[in-house]
């Protein structure tokens, strides 16, 4: 019996590919001959499955010819095995050593009972398991298969294994690449921000002019390197045409078989958003036996978890529940531990409150098969719905639409790291798990993300479809999600500098300033704004402590080019938005330089809470604003 047990510690074993593989009998002649489907049925079935990627069980299910559990009978008479419910039939905790979880997630199947010197294991698709016989025919294990549903399979998984992947999705991403060390330099941290903090105050006591002065001077520097790569941006994006061909996004002809697409979608603490989100995903027009929405929720969610248990999900929807484990509960963390139980080798990220424009999928997937094998990742362009909601959702939206529509593209376009955005994006899966996934510690992972990619050879590319979302809309809630992002952006700088050279080496010398100016200048302009402001103070007719120390005419050049810099802003939101789904904000775009002052405000918290609590996920709440069909 000892010789039949392995532990999930043992190195995962490679399929054995001399062993002849097992022979099924054709599960549509199998239904056709129960009675179960026509002949046209199957013709029918046959044909999709000619160029999409899918079981053809699924097709069938998809396309309302059957339901699942006649599909679930047919496999279980195909590969001589019965069916089993493990709810009711749950395997127990000693089943987990009987298969590594790599195994079982690679093969989609989980240790159910033991019978004598046999294993029963559920699977939900005879292929799989035939595979999965050649992968442990050598260590001499006995595997017979019970026929469960998919959905079962994935949640008795979680159970048995949640621990372990648990652990492992905290550190997929490489010690080197992870900020995740901070967690242990508490103490080291606060006495170099107390030290810093001392300097600072004293200088201020005893040399106040030359200290303001030197904290211009460093203002006007960061404001020099964001000015100068927005302005290079947009001029780019107002002067040079796409580099890329245009993709046919019409799939009806495809002259390749369509790939199974997975879309994590991350929730937590959503009190109403499960069914609207049902509502927006089910216009999408990918082919839903090709489409795996997974909805990702923490373990101690109850609110989440009582709002899905009480949805409809559609078949091509599912749950993975991410087991508790320490103090980390983090959105990147969520999305490595689902990203082991997707199944397309196409994986996206969706907020909970994302509006996808009904094509996107294909859009996707047409890209992805049009682009060279280096381009891994496709982001999509964010607005916002709720536009229309208040002063603040107007110019978050201007904000963003610059950003999205004028300085993202313009920076592509330069050949500069991009970013990325945490939602509306794809990767190409295999490319996705080589680089370890997101980095679980960080809180803006998927800036983070995207300065990996590019140093580890890969490319990113804007897609050009289009995501609504809610834009917040109210001040504290704008602070904080502001804070996030911000110490996201400085965490990551950190990270990535570490060995500059290497950096350096990795990137080039013009994304290496790109990223200097993407992650610490921006940074900065938010938290030196103040100083900035107070050439305002010059214009008014009062002195300026730049003026006691440098003089009046250098006052006056860092006022001008301050002033040129918002001008530059200006011009840059009013072509964002002019537009015929923006014009109605162009009368806002003026007021813009009072909702950064939000900003300032932002950046202090996100200081603090480096020092304190650098993996704190400060969660912006959604559904406060009222959804409309954003076309």
């Amino acid at each position: 019996m000892n010789t039949l047990r392995l532990v999930v510690s043992d190195p995962v074993p490679e399929p054995d590919l001399s062993a002849p593989a097992i022979k099924y009998e054709p599960i549509g002649r199998m239904l056709v001959e129960r009675g179960k489907i026509a002949d046209s049925d199957l013709d029918h079935a046959l044909k999709i499955q000619g160029h999409i990627d899918a079981p053809l069980g699924e097709i069938m299910v998809s396309e309302g010819l059957l339901a699942k559990r006649d599909v679930l009978g047919a496999l279980a008479a195909q590969c001589h095995a019965r069916g089993a419910d493990l709810d009711l039939e749950p395997p127990e905790p000693k089943m987990a050593a009987c298969l590594p979880a790599e195994v079982c997630l690679r093969h989609g199947v989980v240790p159910w009972k033991r019978d004598g010197l046999r294993i029963l294991v559920a699977t939900s698709s005879p292929a799989d398991f035939a595979a999965l016989c050649q992968t442990m025919k050598r260590r001499g294990l006995s595997l017979f298969p019970v026929i469960v549903d998919e959905l079962q399979i994935q949640s008795h998984l979680s159970r048995l294994y949640g621990a372990e992947l648990a652990r492992k999705a905290e550190v997929r991403v490489p010690d080197v690449e992870s900020c995740r060390t901070w967690g242990t330099r508490t103490q080291h941290r606060t006495f170099w921000a107390s030290a810093i903090c001392g300097l600072l105050i004293l200088s201020l006591l005893f040399a106040p002019a030359w200290t303001i002065t030197l904290g211009v001077l460093w203002a006007v520097l960061t404001l020099a390197m964001t000015t100068v790569m927005k302005g290079a941006a947009f001029v780019a994006q107002l002067t040079q045409e796409p580099s890329r061909p245009r993709v046919n996004y019409d799939l009806s002809a495809a002259k390749f078989r369509l790939p199974r697409v997975s879309i994590l979608v991350p929730l937590l603490k959503e009190k109403e958003i499960a069914e609207q989100l049902i509502t927006r995903l089910s216009k999408l027009t990918y082919p839903k036996s090709l489409l795996n929405v997974v909805l990702v929720l923490e373990e101690n969610d109850a609110v989440t978890r009582r709002t899905i248990t009480d949805t409809d999900l559609p078949d091509w929807m599912s749950v993975i529940e991410v087991p508790s484990a320490g103090e980390l509960t983090t959105k990147p963390r969520a999305l490595n531990y689902a990203l082991d139980f997707c199944r397309g080798s196409i994986v996206g990220v969706w907020d909970a409150e994302d509006w996808p424009e009904a094509d996107q999928i294909e859009r996707v997937v047409s890209r992805f098969n049009e682009a060279p094998e280096n381009v891994v990742c496709l982001q999509g362009v964010l607005d916002y719905y709720n536009s229309r909601t208040n002063w603040l959702s107007r110019c978050f939206t201007i904000e963003y639409a610059t950003w999205w529509r004028m300085i993202l593209p313009g920076i592509a376009k330069l050949g500069l790291i991009l970013p990325l955005g945490g939602t509306t994006l794809f990767f190409r899966r295999d490319a996705l798990e080589k680089l370890g996934g997101w980095d679980a510690h960080n809180v803006t992972e998927d800036a983070d993300l995207g300065v990996r990619l590019a140093r580890h050879g890969y490319v990113t590319e804007l897609l050009p479809t289009v995501t609504h979302e809610e834009a917040t809309s109210r001040a504290w809630p704008w602070v904080r999600q502001r804070s996030r992002w911000l110490k996201g952006f400085l965490i990551t700088y950190f990270v990535h500098m570490r060995d500059p050279a290497q950096l350096l080496r990795d990137v080039g010398l013009k994304r290496f300033l790109g990223l200097q100016t993407i992650f610490l200048a921006t940074f900065s302009q938010f938290a030196a704004a103040p100083l900035l402001w107070s050439f305002w103070l010059t214009i008014a007719g009062f002195t300026h402590p730049v003026e006691v120390t440098l003089g009046a005419q250098v006052v006056w050049v860092l006022a001008g080019f301050f002033i040129f810099s918002e001008i530059l802003s200006l011009t840059m939101g009013m072509v964002a938005v002019s537009g015929r789904a923006h014009r109605h904000l162009l009368a806002y775009v003026p007021t813009m330089m009072f909702y950064f002052t939000l900003g300032a405000l932002a950046s202090y918290k996100a200081l603090w809470e480096i020092v304190k609590s650098p993996f704190f996920w400060d969660k912006t709440q959604h559904g406060v604003s009222r959804q409309t069909d954003p076309r």
